[in-house]
């Protein structure tokens, strides 16, 4: 069963339960945009320029966040880009209140939310190898996957009830209200948090959080083959394989709508959920790396599946294998970099994982939107899951690198 040591870390125990619930109300949000943009557009390829949207402001304030939190005190660039995500959740619920019904606004909207996430998400990673001791990282991180994922499940769920009680309209205004309510917790967790100031090493060049910083941690980076190919692999995975942005179109054509478009974007939450409730076994596998490469296999395979799929019920529970699989492998990406790094350029490396793991899927809803409007939506989407396993093989083999991969046994958190 899951491995729920790090709870006991009483720093970890706050920032697992506040992003846990802001999480959970982060769904009905994710659920909503895409909902309300196809009810603008009935286009998919607009459903699919989310993902720019998102994307563009990753690039920027993900790379620079990541030097930022490698300068600053980690609480208080979490707060501050925080508040800076919830705003953006705010101006969402404004114009679903006053009806603006414009696509190029939720395109501004959900840009300004991206900047907050690239901004906090790398402060937020690099703290936990800071409060919970390194042998419990692998853990750490599976609960804080399983927990949000289970928000995964149940924000999705809830909107998909929403949406099947009430209008779109309304169930819109609903589901952002819901989420601007609930991104309080998270505010409360960061704000109990310890100071996390940032540690140099004695190191003859302190970090900065402008250009020479952010070259710094990709000049490390590029010496790393371990880390490249975790990335590269990942990249695979959520560019080729992701079907989201095709969740509101097939969720209407085939199954009518309604709590259906619920349960697409609650199923890969569904298998992430059931994975690491059952994930005990996780941190004791010692050959990461070609765990890592495993699980990416099957979660392409169990994608391609789901897209071929006509029944409802069997296209969620091939996701939810997916989702199981990704989990796998969103812990072991997550390890390996944090024990990886050392503390002063952990904040920068993870502004680039944070690049790469959330700039990865919104790259995958543009090509799943696009691609859905020339070649229909079931070639989009089943094509693209076996398209990112043959391709993870080919990646495996071709550099071997990752395979080989095994944690250091005595791996020091703070070095």
């Amino acid at each position: 069963m899951i491995d729920v040591r790090p709870l006991r870390e009483r720093a970890y125990r706050r920032m697992w339960v506040g992003n846990g619930v802001s999480y959970f109300g982060f769904q009905f949000t994710a659920v909503a945009v895409p909902v309300e943009m196809f009810a603008i557009t009935h286009s998919s390829a607009w459903v699919g320029l989310l993902g720019i949207a998102g994307l563009v402001p990753l690039l920027i304030f993900g790379l620079w966040g990541g030097a930022a939190a490698d300068v600053v005190d980690r609480r208080k660039l979490l707060l501050a880009s925080s508040t800076l995500a919830w705003l953006s959740t705010v101006g969402l619920l404004v114009q679903a209140l006053l009806g603006a019904r414009s696509g190029v606004l939720l395109l501004v909207l959900t840009a300004v939310q991206s900047a907050g996430f690239a901004i906090s998400s790398p402060a937020r990673q690099a703290i936990i190898p800071r409060i919970v001791p390194a042998a419990l990282v692998p853990a750490a991180n599976t609960l804080a996957y399983t927990t949000t994922t289970a928000g995964g499940v149940l924000g999705p769920l809830a909107a998909g009830l929403i949406f099947g009680t009430w209008s779109t309209g309304t169930g819109i205004t609903i589901a952002y209200a819901v989420d601007a309510a609930l991104f309080t917790i998270s505010f409360w967790a960061a704000y109990k948090l310890p100071p996390i100031p940032p540690v140099h090493d004695d190191h003859p060049e302190k970090p900065t959080a402008g250009l020479r910083g952010i070259v710094d941690g990709l000049r490390f980076l590029a010496t790393q083959p371990v880390l490249l190919l975790s990335f590269a692999i990942d990249i695979v995975a959520m560019v080729l394989a992701m079907p989201r942005a095709l969740f509101p179109e097939i969720a209407e054509d085939r199954f009518g709508g309604g709590a259906a478009v619920g349960w697409l974007f609650a199923a890969i939450a569904i298998g992430s959920v059931l994975g690491g409730l059952t994930s005990g076994w996780i941190g004791r596998v010692r050959r990461q790396g070609v765990a890592l490469i495993v699980a990416v296999i099957g979660w392409g395979v169990a994608v391609g599946l789901a897209g071929l799929a006509t029944s409802l019920w069997l296209m969620v529970a091939l996701l939810a294998v997916g989702g199981a699989a990704d989990l796998v492998s969103a812990v072991y990406r997550q390890s390996i970099l944090q024990v990886y790094a050392p503390d002063r350029l952990r904040g920068r490396l993870q502004g680039v994982f944070t690049v790469v793991v959330a700039g990865g899927p919104r790259l995958g809803d543009l090509r799943a939107g696009a691609t859905a409007d020339f070649a229909g939506p079931t070639a989009s989407w089943a094509g693209g899951g076996f398209a990112a396993a043959g391709l993870a093989v080919v990646l495996a083999l071709a550099f071997p690198a990752l395979g080989r991969y095994r944690p250091p046994a005595d791996a020091d958190a703070n070095r």
